[in-house]
């Protein structure tokens, strides 16, 4: 049997009965956050920059851009900018083994819902499946191997998984045949991957925009005819030349279909930086309870050395960054940050923070270890950092879990507080309110366009900044 036609069955046979409540529930949870993140990123730099890229093209059929009532793309260039705003601060959920799930996937369904002319119009619940299916097939693909296990060293995960989830999730939603969800399969693996030595800078953001991007390509050079290698899942040549130790399995028939996010939920981060340094957040800040009293300031002048027992991560370990992407990859910045200020929220990561003298400071007093037991993987991992005294006390905790973590879930309050700081900063308070009531009952929705006519709302700074006060930090 052949691997990547049994992708192209489940595709293509998924059905709305087929979700479960838990899956709908954990489904919205992500689609509402991923929301959030993404109009909070249409701030930064890295998307103005691919904005202005993507103006260049024109054609009669336009997406929303979220938050940008005046700014409307081609389907497959509103993916990629709205991808962009997802990932531009490393803010958006990370599931196991590792990827950005979500990022990839809703900018596609988003954008096609709304320039697709469709009668009746799209469902809150064809909305879900096709994102579910979009996220489900990343985890299958990830599953095939050992190495995705761990925290990468070559393929940033998005822009190899997440763009066959997006050619998934756009079949799906344009309602291909068997043979050109195949199709659309083939094509996509040839648009995927890119190195992971573009983290921490302004182009890794940018693997999340094109993976929607590509996803719809290779959906519609499938739909047009285009043909691509029919066993492309089934080959060491083909998908498996992402990974060294590739071993792809026949998916189970639809009659004993289970969903992966069934069994395991995603981490929703509580601040913008990579997922290996909330652990580290998480252990600092329980130390930081034994050295300053509430509302003193921290006594860096007494500090003789931070230790650091985390995994070896070769690219989150940044002694020294210099910019806002570097120091969101960084382990020692982030232990700064929360001893110095208790918490990490969206503008511990603006330059003149990371230039502070005393930041500056205490990163030349931090040193790593990487203990043989800790391993580099999202589910395994820890952090224990010891703070010595000049005195020579040492004070150490241990971190095996933060909050936010599959294993132990925002809140829902804590998760709409979230998307509430975060979309605040574009919409007015009256659409965010509605855009989480309309999240809350999705699978009620009788047309998606409810949806993208709220993302395509702004609203004046001034007006945005009056929003009630929201929870947007970590610790």
């Amino acid at each position: 049997k052949s691997v990547t036609e049994s992708f192209a069955r489940v595709i293509h046979g998924l059905k709305v009965g087929h979700l479960t409540d838990r899956v709908i529930q954990r489904s919205k949870r992500m689609i509402l956050d991923t929301l959030g993140v993404g109009f909070l990123g249409t701030s930064t730099e890295v998307f103005r920059k691919a904005s202005q890229y993507s103006k260049i093209y024109s054609s009669n059929i336009s997406s929303t851009v979220w938050g940008q009532p005046d700014f409307r793309l081609p389907p497959a260039y509103a993916a990629f900018v709205n991808g962009v705003a997802v990932h531009s601060m490393d803010f958006d959920d990370t599931w196991h083994p590792a990827t950005h799930p979500s990022g990839a996937v809703l900018p596609v369904i988003t954008a096609l819902s709304e320039a697709l002319p469709q009668s009746p119009k799209f469902s809150g619940l064809d909305l879900l499946l096709a994102f579910n299916v979009g996220i489900e097939v990343q985890g299958r693909l990830l599953h095939f191997s050992k190495e995705a296990n761990d925290i990468p060293k070559r393929f940033h995960p998005p822009s190899v998984v997440g763009t066959l989830g997006s050619a998934a999730a756009a079949s799906k939603l344009l309602g291909l045949s068997l043979t050109k969800c195949q199709e659309a399969l083939a094509i996509a693996v040839s648009h995927a991957g890119a190195p992971i030595a573009n983290a921490a800078t302004e182009t890794k953001p940018l693997h999340i925009g094109n993976a929607g991007k590509h996803g719809i390509e290779a959906a519609f050079l499938a739909m047009l005819g285009l043909r691509g290698n029919k066993h492309v899942f089934d080959l060491k040549a083909g998908f498996g030349a992402f990974y060294t130790n590739y071993s792809p399995k026949v998916l189970p028939n639809l009659d004993s279909h289970t969903w992966l996010l069934d069994h395991q939920d995603v981490a929703i981060k509580s601040f913008p930086a990579h997922l290996a340094t909330h652990w580290v957040a998480d252990a600092a800040a329980s130390v930081r309870k034994h050295l300053v009293t509430e509302g003193a300031r921290f006594p860096t002048e007494r500090i003789e050395k931070v230790v650091l027992r985390v995994p070896d991560v070769q690219y989150v370990n940044r002694p020294f960054p210099e910019s806002e992407h570097e120091a969101r990859h960084s382990f020692q910045y982030v232990t700064c940050a929360v001893l110095l200020d208790g918490s990490i929220t969206v503008p511990s990561f603006q330059t003149h923070q990371i230039n502070r003298p005393q930041v500056r400071e205490l990163l030349g007093k931090i040193e790593l270890e990487h203990p043989p037991d800790n391993l580099p993987s999202f589910n395994t991992l820890y952090c224990e950092i010891s703070v010595t005294l000049k005195d020579r006390a040492t004070f150490t905790h241990r971190s095996d879990t933060f909050y936010g973590h599959w294993r132990k879930p925002l809140s829902q309050e804590d998760l709409e507080a979230k998307f509430r700081a975060n979309a605040s900063r574009v919409l007015s308070c009256d659409t965010v309110e509605s855009l989480i009531k309309i999240v809350e009952k999705l699978e009620d929705l009788e047309d998606c366009s409810a949806i993208t006519t709220l993302l395509k709302r702004s609203s004046p700074p001034q007006l945005a900044s009056s929003c009630p006060p929201c929870h947007n930090s970590t610790t």
